[in-house]
């Protein structure tokens, strides 16, 4: 990473003697991923689709973060960061100048840290790293990723705290205002999870809650979804991106998503095993009657061939049951050639196979089930889907 020092002049240059201010500096960082992409079943007809696509593995990003030290082992610390689509240059969650975070806090050694504004959810934090998702990005993530394993929204106007790491324990806790007069509990979000590793063994656990506006007008007005975890544009867009897996339940009175994951780490090999279970909840507003209920079952495997080579292969079961009933079974294959420490080329591929029916956002009825793929939103014009993707890495 470039590294731009901002020391501040010391008082010692303007005539106090024997005073300095504290140094500060602002790091300028970045990700750049792009690769040409197939998608099958990708039109009504069932045509292919042969794109340039940004993302795979990382989301395109700038950023600046930056820390000052207060004394006492006391800094203060910042993070904004951009998305954008490497293809077209436009802003990506929902246009947002810093859609991936944005927030200022406190951070100590020895109490943790405190930070508020556009930030990460905890279950994102502590338990994605656990995943397959962690290694080979969106290809490996839950089909629509209806749990937010690939980290489809943040959480905006909230608060966290993240504490120390104890003897390998560690946890952080979010809540977000919902911002609404005379209703506190109307759009707000929270959340907490915990990890703990011993040598190469981790395991990690936690819950979300997310509430709706509590007015259907303001709901309409955002394409149903008006909560703190999801804010602007349409529920695909900026919550799960599913294309028709999670989409009907955009108006959802609120979403719970409790995970939890498990990693053992030995030689060359890395396997891990998570669960999570997603409720979509409805209330007068919503157009469904009965909570929707996601369970999500992954398993991942990786081997190391070089300090350079990477290869592996993830399964994830996700089985949707209470207002509609579908399957979706998705088995994926990643390979990643480092160049350098900065550099690094891959190829990443998945099949996934849908059975049941889901509900059409459009017409609220049920239909039956599409494959789409991770976390992309390119619905299938079939049960079957295949997507694979060539491309190149590049992180400064």
């Amino acid at each position: 990473m470039k590294r731009i020092a901002l020391s501040t002049l010391s008082l010692a240059l303007l005539g106090v003697a024997g005073i300095a201010h504290a140094q500060s500096s602002v790091t300028l960082y970045g990700v750049l991923d792009q690769s040409i992409q197939y998608v099958n079943n990708a039109t009504p007809n069932g045509g292919s689709l042969v794109q340039l696509f940004g993302g795979n593995l990382q989301g395109n990003r700038f950023g600046l973060k930056g820390t000052e030290d207060l004394g006492g082992g006391l800094k203060a610390i910042f993070q904004l960061e951009n998305g954008f689509d490497i293809n077209t240059g436009k802003l990506q969650q929902g246009g947002s100048m810093f859609g991936r975070q944005a927030y200022v806090g406190l951070t100590g050694d020895t109490w943790g840290t405190f930070t508020a504004g556009r930030q990460y959810d905890p279950l994102v934090d502590m338990i994605q790293p656990l995943t397959g998702d962690n290694y080979f990005g969106s290809t490996f993530a839950t089909p629509g990723d209806v749990d937010n394993n690939d980290n489809s929204f943040r959480i905006i106007n909230s608060m966290k705290y993240v504490s120390p790491v104890w003897s390998g324990f560690q946890f952080e806790g979010l809540y977000a205002l919902g911002g609404a007069a005379g209703a506190t509990g109307s759009a707000q979000t929270w959340s907490g999870a915990a990890t703990y590793a011993t040598g190469p063994f981790s395991i990690a656990a936690g819950y979300l809650h997310a509430s709706n506006a509590n007015s259907p007008v303001t709901r309409a007005a955002n394409d149903g979804w008006a909560g703190t975890a999801a804010p602007g544009a349409t529920f695909d867009t900026n919550f799960p991106a599913s294309a028709g897996i999670n989409s009907a339940y955009a108006f959802s009175k609120s979403i719970g998503i409790a995970s939890v994951a498990v990693q053992y780490v030995t030689g060359p090999w890395t396997g891990n095993l998570s669960y999570s279970n997603a409720q979509y909840k409805p209330d007068a507003s919503s157009g469904f009657a009965t909570t929707q209920k996601y369970e999500v079952g992954r398993a991942y495997l990786g081997y190391q061939l070089t300090p350079a080579a990477l290869v592996g292969i993830g399964y994830a079961y996700t089985k949707g049951h209470g207002d509609a009933s579908a399957t979706y079974n998705q088995v994926s294959l990643g390979g990643d050639y480092s160049l350098s420490k900065r550099t690094d080329f891959y190829a990443v591929g998945a099949w996934q196979h849908a059975s049941g029916e889901q509900r059409n956002p459009t017409t609220g009825g049920l239909e039956s089930a599409t494959a789409s793929i991770g976390s992309y939103g390119n619905q299938s014009s079939t049960s079957n889907q295949v997507m694979v993707s060539l491309g190149i890495r590049h992180k400064f």
